[in-house]
C-alpha cells in the first residue's frame, strides 16, 4: 500500500449500492420482522425464543463495518443518516396509512385494517426505541471500526468488525428494550432479551467474517482505495466527505 493519498475527487463506484443495501436490510428487519417471536431448538440447551428480526438486523451492521472499512467514518456517516431518515419517513408513513380512515364500500377492509394495525401498529415506545437504539449503536458501531483501524493500522480486520459490533450492538440492546419495555416487562426478562439478543447478534457477525472479508477486498480492488480517518471530524453532526483515501497499487 502507498502513503500517496488519491485524489480527493476520486468516484466510488459501490458506495451508493451498499447505502441502497443497508438502508432496505435496516427498513425490512424494522417493519417486518419485530412483531414476531420464533424459537428454536438447539442441543444441550432446549428451545430459545427471541424477535425473528434479530435474525437479519445484523446484517446491517456488516454493512455498517463494510462502508467504514471501505470508504472511512464520514462516509459510512452519511449512510447511517440516510438509514435514520428511513426509519422515519417509514414511521410516519406508517402512521398516516394506518389512520386514514378505511373505506365501507370495501368488504375486504375489514380484514385488512385489523391485519395491518396488528403487523404495523407498533407503539410509540417501539418506534422511538428502535430509532434511538439504531441511531447510537450504528455511530458507536462505526466510530469504533474507524479507530480501531488506526490503532491496528489497518490489520487485523476481524478484531474491527467483531470489537466494533461487540461495542455497538450492546449500545442497541441496552438502548432498545429499556425503552420499549420498561414498566411492562419485569427487569429479569428484559436483562435475559438483551444478553441473548446480543450474543445472537455478535455470533452473525462472528460466522460472517469470512464474507466481510471476501466482500471488504474485492472493494478495496475495484475502488483501488484505502481509507483511513486521520484528522477526520468523529461528530455525528456532519455530512462532511472526511478522511485520507490511499491509492492502492
Amino acid at each position: 500500500m502507498s502513503d500517496r493519498p488519491a485524489a480527493p475527487s476520486i468516484g466510488f463506484r459501490y458506495y451508493d449500492l451498499l447505502v441502497g443495501g443497508m438502508v432496505a436490510v435496516l427498513l425490512c428487519s424494522n417493519l417486518i420482522g419485530p412483531a414476531k417471536v420464533g424459537t428454536v431448538t438447539l442441543p444441550l440447551i432446549g428451545a430459545l425464543s427471541f424477535g425473528v428480526g434479530n435474525l437479519f438486523f445484523p446484517v446491517s451492521y456488516i454493512f455498517g463495518d463494510v462502508l467504514t472499512e471501505v470508504y472511512g467514518y464520514s462516509r459510512a456517516r452519511r449512510a447511517i443518516w440516510a438509514g435514520f431518515a428511513g426509519l422515519v419517513f417509514a414511521s410516519f408513513m406508517t402512521w398516516v396509512i394506518l389512520s386514514m380512515p378505511p373505506s365501507a364500500s370495501e368488504p375486504y377492509n375489514t380484514q385488512l385494517q385489523p391485519a395491518l394495525e396488528v403487523v404495523f401498529g407498533t407503539t410509540w415506545r417501539i418506534v422511538l426505541a428502535s430509532m434511538v437504539a439504531y441511531w447510537l449503536g450504528d455511530f458507536a458501531n462505526s466510530y469504533v471500526m474507524a479507530k480501531m483501524k488506526l490503532w491496528t493500522r489497518g490489520r487485523w480486520l476481524w478484531t474491527r468488525t467483531i470489537g466494533s459490533t461487540v461495542i455497538g450492538q450492546g449500545i442497541d440492546s441496552l438502548t432498545f428494550y429499556p425503552i420499549a419495555f420498561a414498566g411492562l416487562w419485569e427487569g429479569e426478562t428484559i436483562l435475559k432479551v438483551i444478553a441473548f439478543n446480543w450474543t445472537m447478534k455478535v455470533l452473525v457477525e462472528v460466522v460472517m467474517t469470512p464474507l466481510t472479508y471476501a466482500v471488504v477486498g474485492f472493494l478495496k480492488r475495484r475502488e483501488g482505495v484505502d481509507v483511513y480517518d486521520r484528522g477526520t471530524s468523529f461528530t455525528p453532526f456532519s455530512l462532511r466527505d472526511e478522511g485520507e483515501p490511499h491509492a492502492l497499487r
